[in-house]
């Protein structure tokens, strides 16, 4: 399984992105997805989870009721929405999955896109 995170950018405060995580293979529908994100100087966070027929979502407290995630098996797309941005939501977001349950954790997470900066700006 091959991920290409894209999507990331410069947004004011108070604005929205929509990030898209684009999988290879043919069983993208078996693999629960997550968003993870690393701000400058921390260590990399749990954001989001997704479960492959999307009956399991999961957010984070510092995002949750502002991020929305999504998929579309169909397209191989997993998609973050990610409205009223703050400062405090800059660093370099990844995608990523794994076979089995939605977890929070990355360490169980095999399969990880590189990652695409978004950067709020006050």
């Amino acid at each position: 399984v091959q991920l290409q995170a894209s999507g990331g950018g410069l947004v004011q405060t108070g604005g929205s992105l929509r990030l898209s995580c684009a999988a290879s293979g043919r069983t993208f529908g078996l693999y629960v997805m997550g968003w993870f994100r690393q701000a400058p100087g921390k260590e990399r966070e749990f954001i989001v989870v997704i479960s492959g027929d999307s009956a399991v979502i999961n957010y984070a407290d510092s995002v949750k009721g502002r991020f929305t995630i999504s998929r579309d098996n169909a397209q191989k797309v997993v998609y973050l929405q990610m409205n009223s941005l703050k400062a405090e939501d800059t660093a370099v977001y990844y995608c990523a999955s794994r076979l089995g349950s939605a977890s929070r954790y990355q360490n169980h997470y095999r399969y990880w896109g590189q990652g695409t900066l978004v950067t709020v700006s006050s």
